[in-house]
This record gives structure tokens, C-alpha cells and sequence, in this order.
């Protein structure tokens, strides 16, 4: 069975979504498919607050499914130290929806520090239960997640699942939704997110995943024979000065 994966796409961090889906490939056991909530490719303006393009648009994965089957919703802000199929794996058919049930309070007032998308970080129920979502598609009452109904859904409402009871929402181990910075290091976390900021902003550079996370995101620059950081060096100098002339080097 090939597992859909929804990841959310924001243009603000497109290294971060990449970083993500290379933790995915590397550890997959099974075919997955990995689909990018992009504003673009959806035509469907998903941000209305927050601070990412894929605030709202997190909530058209059953319609996106058509309505049947299971899939998996996941922020971008993430990596995977083990199968995403352990998750997939977790389906229990009685729910509409399964997260991680977060019950905290956060330790800092801002998010995404010394960047341009510096901002509160603001508390709430249920904060960070949609961060996660494994999403039974099929079951009745996900057909209410029309483009409609989610463009038109109050924030606090929709962010808190009002459109299910709470008998139909599953939970999830807390380890497929281990929050960076909120909580202790966890060696034995599946899935890491960076709720405060990733590794790739300074801020957060020396967080206590940064290794991990840099080292998918170098593996995601991997080409055979060449160093990143000079792969990188030379994109820039052609995007900046695409008239100077090639420098070829002795074979």
C-alpha cells in the first residue's frame, strides 16, 4: 500500500519541507507518496492567520483524498529517527482523526526568533494537536472539510476539531509528536518537531536536534562527487551573475 503524506509547503522555509522529506525517504520501509500543500498548486489561500502558508489548507487532506482511505498530515517544521510507517500503523478505524494530545503550556513567548517571521507564540486548547494528523478520510464526518467550510471556519474553532466529537478523535504517543525545545531531549523520539523555530534559522542553530536536522539537509544536497557547500557557492554566483563566464576545472 502506498501511504499519502500531506506535508505543509511555505516558500519562507522550502529547505525545511526538503529537510523533512528526506528524514521520510531515508526511513521508509514502504512506498510512500509525499504531497506538498502548496498555496500555488492548490489555489487555495491557507494562512489567514499564523505564520505559515498551510495553516487552513491542513484541513483539505480528506477532500484532497476524495474522501476514502487514510492519510497522513504532517507541518513541514519536522524530521522522522524512525519509519513514518510506524504511525500509518496506528489507524483505528472507530476515529476520525488521531494526533498526539498535547497538554502544555509553552515556556516562550516567541517563535521563529531574529527572523522576518518572528511572532507570539500564543497559547490555546489543543495547541499543536493538528501538527500531526493521521486522517481517516472515509469516515463520515470529514465530509463537512469542504474548501468552503475550511476557508470560511473560525480559527479557534476549526484549530480545536469542533467539527468532530471528542469520542472520535484518537490519540497518539506523544513520541510521533515530540516538541523541540518544549519538552526534554528524547533519543527515543520518532518524530521531532520544531515548534519554536528549526535548526536552520540561527536562533535555533545549536537546538538539540541540529545535528540530525543538518545532517538530512546536507544528504538532501547529496550529489555524487561534489561538496554541498560549493554545489550551493556556485548556484549562487550563476542566480546573481548569470553573464560571467563558467570556470571549468582540470579533470
Amino acid at each position: 500500500m502506498n501511504i499519502p503524506i500531506y506535508v505543509g509547503f511555505d516558500q519562507r522555509e522550502a529547505a525545511v519541507f526538503h529537510v523533512f522529506n528526506q528524514s521520510l525517504i531515508e526511513h521508509a520501509q514502504r512506498p510512500i507518496s509525499i504531497h506538498p500543500l502548496s498555496t500555488k498548486s492548490l489555489r487555495f489561500d491557507g494562512q489567514r492567520d499564523g505564520t505559515n502558508a498551510f495553516i487552513f489548507s491542513r484541513y483539505l487532506v480528506p477532500y484532497l483524498q476524495d474522501y476514502k482511505g487514510w492519510a497522513i498530515f504532517c507541518d513541514g517544521d519536522m524530521i522522522v529517527q524512525s519509519d513514518i510507517c510506524g504511525l500509518w500503523d496506528l489507524r483505528d478505524e472507530s476515529k476520525a482523526l488521531m494526533c498526539v494530545k498535547h497538554d502544555y503550556k509553552t515556556m516562550y513567548p516567541r517563535k521563529y526568533v531574529g527572523s522576518p517571521i518572528e511572532n507570539d507564540n500564543v497559547d490555546y486548547p489543543r495547541k499543536n494537536w493538528s501538527s500531526v494528523m493521521l486522517f481517516n478520510c472515509g469516515h463520515p464526518a470529514n465530509r463537512v472539510l469542504t474548501p468552503e467550510y475550511v476557508s470560511t471556519a473560525k480559527p479557534h474553532a476549526i484549530h480545536r476539531f469542533s467539527w468532530l466529537k471528542d469520542e472520535q478523535i484518537g490519540e497518539l504517543p506523544k513520541e510521533w509528536n515530540w516538541l523541540e525545545g518544549e519538552f526534554p531531549p528524547n533519543r527515543h523520539a520518532k518524530l521531532i518537531h520544531h515548534t519554536l523555530g528549526t535548526p536552520g534559522f540561527n536562533y535555533y542553530a545549536h537546538s538539540d536536534s541540529s545535528a540530525k536536522w543538518n545532517e538530512y539537509l546536507l544528504n538532501a544536497l547529496e550529489i555524487v562527487g561534489e561538496e554541498p557547500l560549493e554545489m550551493i557557492f556556485r548556484a549562487g554566483r550563476r542566480c546573481y551573475f548569470p553573464d560571467e563566464p563558467p570556470v571549468y576545472q582540470e579533470g
